[in-house]
C-alpha cells in the first residue's frame, strides 16, 4: 500500500552526508516534518544550511541503542542512510571500520524502530553486495547477491543489514525495504582523496592539473560502471519508501549509459577545455571490474526512472568541484579511477 509523505515525521540518518542532505531537502520540499540524526564525523552540517530552519537535527551516536531510541521517538518513517563508508581505498583498507560501526547502527536502528512503532523503514544498501561473475559486463539482478560473497567488509555490513531488515519485516509490525544503490554521484560529494569516489576524484584531478599535464587512473581504465545522479536517486528512494515495503532488496541505478573509466575521464577532461593525457597505475585497486544495475525489478515495482543524462550530471558536478576548490584554495592531490 502506498503512503503519503507530506505531513509525516521522517527521520533521515546520515542526513549530513552527500545523499542524505539532498534527500532531506527534497523531503522538506514535499512538506514532510524532517529530523536528521548525524554525529557529523563524516557528514557536514553546512550541507543542511538551506533547510536549517525547517528541520530538527540530533547529533546522536547511532552505534548505541540509546542514540537510536532517541532518534526514532515520535517518528513515522525512517530513511537509514548512516554508514561507515568511503572510496575504494577506504573500503579495501578499513576492514573493522567498514563493518563494526555499520552493523551496530543497523541493528540498533531496526530494534529502536520496532520499539517506537515506526511504520516504514528504508535501508540504504549498496551494489557492493555483488561480486563479479564473469569477464564481460555484469548486469546484477537482485537474486545474484545470494549466496553472498562481497569483496569487502563494507559489502558484508550491507548484506547483514538486508538480512536484518527482512527479519524485522517478518517478525514485527515494521515494514522494511532495502535499496541497493549503484554508483551515485553529484554535488556535495566528499573530495577527501582518501574517501572520494571516482567521479568527484577525477573531477578534482582535472581541475587541479595544469593544461598540458596528465591525470592518473587506477587500473587500465577498462572498468565499466553505470552512474546515477543524486537527484534521480533521491526521487527513487522516496518512491521506494512510498510504494515498496516487502522486506526484500531492490536495485536503484541507471543502466542506460554504462561507460568505461577511460571514457568517463575523457568526458570530464572535455568539460575542462584542457589538453590532458591519461596515465594508468595498474598497481592500484579497481573494485569490481565491469558491472551495472539490472533495472527489471525497479521498472516493474516503481513509478520512477532516472532522468538526468550522464553528460548533464557530469557538467553539474564538475562545476561544483571547481567552485569548491577555488573556495578552498588549498589543493591536494586526489586519487581516482575506481568506485564501488
Amino acid at each position: 500500500m502506498a503512503i503519503n509523505l507530506p505531513g509525516s515525521t521522517i527521520l533521515v540518518t546520515g542526513g549530513g552526508g552527500f545523499i542524505g542532505s539532498s534527500l532531506t531537502e527534497r523531503l522538506v520540499d514535499l512538506g514532510a516534518d524532517v529530523r536528521v540524526a548525524d554525529n557529523f564525523i563524516r557528514g557536514d552540517r553546512s550541507r543542511l544550511d538551506a533547510v536549517a530552519d525547517d528541520i530538527d537535527v540530533l547529533p546522536v551516536d547511532l552505534t548505541t541503542h540509546k542514540g537510536c531510541i532517541e532518534a526514532t521517538a515520535g517518528v513515522d518513517h525512517v530513511f537509514h542512510l548512516a554508514a561507515s563508508v568511503g572510496g575504494i581505498h577506504y573500503i579495501q583498507r578499513e576492514n573493522i571500520g567498514g563493518l563494526t560501526p555499520s552493523v551496530l547502527m543497523n541493528q540498533h536502528m531496526l530494534e529502536a524502530a520496532s520499539r517506537n512503532d515506526i511504520q516504514r523503514f528504508l535501508f540504504a544498501s549498496s551494489a557492493c553486495v555483488y561480486r563479479q561473475q564473469h569477464d564481460d559486463l555484469n548486469s546484477f539482478s537482485e537474486e545474484q547477491a545470494i549466496p553472498a560473497n562481497p569483496h569487502s567488509t563494507y559489502g558484508w555490513a550491507k548484506i547483514l543489514g538486508e538480512v536484518a531488515c527482512d527479519a524485522y519485516h517478518q517478525d514485527t509490525q515494521l515494514q522494511t525495504s532495502s535499496a541497493r544503490i549503484f554508483n551515485c554521484y553529484g554535488p556535495r560529494e566528499n573530495l577527501d582523496p582518501d574517501r572520494s569516489h571516482v567521479i568527484p576524484s577525477l573531477c578534482r584531478k582535472v581541475v587541479e592539473e595544469p593544461d598540458g599535464g596528465s591525470i592518473e587512473l587506477f587500473g587500465d581504465g577498462t572498468q565499466q560502471r553505470g552512474f546515477i545522479y543524486v537527484t534521480d536517486l533521491v526521487d527513487g528512494l522516496i518512491d521506494v519508501m512510498r510504494s515498496y515495503s516487502t522486506g526484500e532488496p531492490i536495485n536503484l541505478g541507471n543502466a542506460s549509459e554504462v561507460v568505461s573509466i577511460n571514457e568517463l575521464a575523457e568526458r570530464i577532461i572535455a568539460l575542462s577545455d584542457k589538453d590532458l593525457s591519461i596515465e594508468h597505475d595498474l598497481s592500484k585497486p579497481t573494485g569490481t571490474d565491469k558491472y551495472a544495475c539490472d533495472t527489471s525489478k525497479m521498472e516493474a515495482e516503481l513509478d520512477w526512472e532516472p532522468s538526468v543524462s550522464l553528460n548533464e550530471g557530469l557538467s553539474r558536478t564538475y562545476r561544483w568541484v571547481a567552485e569548491q576548490l577555488r573556495a578552498d584554495e588549498q589543493p591536494i592531490a586526489a586519487d581516482g579511477g575506481a568506485d564501488e
